[in-house]
């Protein structure tokens, strides 16, 4: 069983690393513009074991996973890639009680749909005498951190008798510190570069592996992002959209800003991409994968639908008159659509820690390293965007009937238009049809404010019958009612002219 999860901590990271050899001599930095003095810090002695799955799950994505001792931030650290020389660093404490060899289940879980159900068990040990010093501007801030570190280090034994072979080398590491802002960020790269080519002038070279783990299991990750994407420009959309995941999943499990919308939007892709591609990928009429993403994308939804309720209550309530705003309607609409993207945010969690979403992503990650396969022993037919644009064109002409019979229907028509365009805008822009997808992403964008103008009147209505049985005054839920009429019906007007620069654009594409 996992540890007890303690509390974390997150930060920026951005540093290099430099390779070097026993007898290099250390920089100075004297002279640099922005350093005013620089400061020697007592050297440390660092040990860290370094946790990872049989597979080198977290090192294949260029994540580390360490319980370090020793040094002033002791406890254990979870690196996460986030742009070059660049990395978000989760630290947990070191607790009393812990087992050093169980994870704490608070970290594990930012990368559970990397490790999944796979045991993440100690790959190495490295000890590191760590040199360091510390240089300020002329204020006292501390800009960056100097490390010369002389590394020793054994991969996990692999039952030979005589046990893991011993590893030695120096490196140096570069650190800039004053990252709190991006107008900061953007003068800590500078001084990084400024730093850097001190370093290289004193005889460093760039390292050759990106942490001294991938070191020492000599499987660094950059190796996995030079390689050959596929050739197959929709398998390579699939491949794309399936890392996405990985990276939204972990944004989502932050809470992070709109992580649940783009979540919900690459699971609907990879969905979308699939389903106009199956023989590509082997997928016979109601594969289970297929309808995995679908349950998964509603499962999102529940939380995504009560994000956008309570930004859209919020920005309509803010823009009336004070006056116009009569009893707690802002508690019902604003502050009930955000307990109710707990509720989702805590459904959607509960679905991302279950063997079923692990078998998930091993079946799409089983597509995209697997090369296309032939059905039935023919070659796989090539994707186009004309059977996609056709379903747009019968949707609209069934939508037109409604519309013009007042149909009960006829705003659900309307909402299969949004949804067919949405695939023909993924299909084309995998495969390269760029206007044409330019044109299908504006009739998804403007029958979505019809959509969000659908379910918005809905729950008005609702919330409104719920406030009238309480005795509240529901003059505000009328006036917001009929602002959502308003939208919907302006989107209405503009379908048929974006429908006609859609059909533009698909002709356009076969010349």
């Amino acid at each position: 069983m996992p540890a007890k999860a303690p509390k974390t901590a997150r930060h920026l990271e951005v540093e290099r690393k430099f390779d070097v050899v026993e007898s290099t001599v250390s920089p100075s930095f004297e002279g640099i513009a922005a350093v005013a003095r620089v400061e020697t810090s007592p050297t440390q002695e660092l040990d860290a074991v370094y946790f990872d799955t049989a597979t080198q799950d977290l090192a294949r994505n260029r994540i580390t996973l360490r319980r370090r001792t020793g040094g002033h931030d002791a406890g254990w650290h979870l690196k996460l890639p986030a742009g070059a020389d660049t990395r978000t660093e989760v630290h947990a404490p070191i607790e009393v009680s812990d087992d050093a060899d169980t994870v704490p289940a608070e970290l594990l879980d930012v990368v559970l749909a990397i490790v999944r159900d796979r045991p993440v068990e100690p790959v190495a040990r490295i000890t590191t005498r760590r040199e360091t010093q510390l240089l300020y501007d002329a204020e006292g801030t501390a800009l960056a951190e100097f490390a010369n570190d002389h590394v020793t280090a054994w991969a996990a034994s692999n039952g030979s008798d005589a046990g893991p072979a011993e590893q030695r080398w120096r490196e140096w590491e570069l650190e800039v510190l004053d990252t709190d802002s991006d107008k900061k960020r953007t003068a800590s790269h500078d001084l990084l570069n400024r730093l850097s080519n001190r370093l290289l002038d004193a005889g460093a070279s760039p390292a050759g592996y990106g942490s001294k783990l991938s070191r020492v299991l000599d499987s660094d990750a950059p190796a996995k992002q030079s390689a050959t994407p596929p050739a197959d420009p929709v398998h390579r959309a699939v491949a794309q959209q399936v890392e996405e995941l990985l990276v939204w999943d972990r944004a989502v499990r932050a809470d992070a800003d709109d992580s649940v919308h783009q979540m919900r939007v690459t699971t609907r892709k990879l969905r979308s991409l699939l389903k106009d591609s199956q023989d590509l990928f082997g997928l016979a009429d109601g594969a289970w994968v297929l309808d995995e993403l679908r349950e998964l994308a509603g499962i999102l939804g529940v939380a995504r639908d009560a994000e956008v309720l309570a930004e859209r209550y919020q920005r309509e309530l803010s823009q009336l008159d004070p006056e116009l705003v009569r009893g707690p309607v802002t508690e019902r609409l604003v502050s009930g659509a955000q307990r109710r993207y707990q509720l989702g945010h805590r459904r959607s969690l509960a679905a991302m820690r279950s063997k079923r979403y692990f078998r998930l992503l091993d079946a799409l990650e089983a597509m995209v390293t697997e090369p296309p396969v032939a059905a039935f022993g023919q070659e796989p037919r090539p994707v186009t965007i004309d059977a996609a644009y056709r379903r747009v064109r019968k949707a609209a002409k069934a939508a037109k009937a409604a519309h013009d019979a007042q149909a009960e229907d006829a705003d659900e028509t309307l909402h299969v238009i949004r949804k067919r365009a949405k695939r023909l805008r993924y299909t084309a822009a995998a495969t390269g049809a760029n206007q044409v997808a330019q044109q299908a992403k504006a009739i998804q964008t403007l029958l979505g404010d019809h959509q969000d103008s659908v379910v918005s009147r809905e729950h008005l209505l609702a919330q409104a019958h719920a406030a009238h049985l309480a005795g509240e005054d529901t003059f505000t839920y009328g006036l917001l009612y009929q602002q959502e009429s308003e939208i919907a019906e302006n989107s209405r007007s503009q379908l048929d002219s974006a429908l006609r620069s859609l059909d533009k654009a698909v002709r356009g594409s076969h010349r």
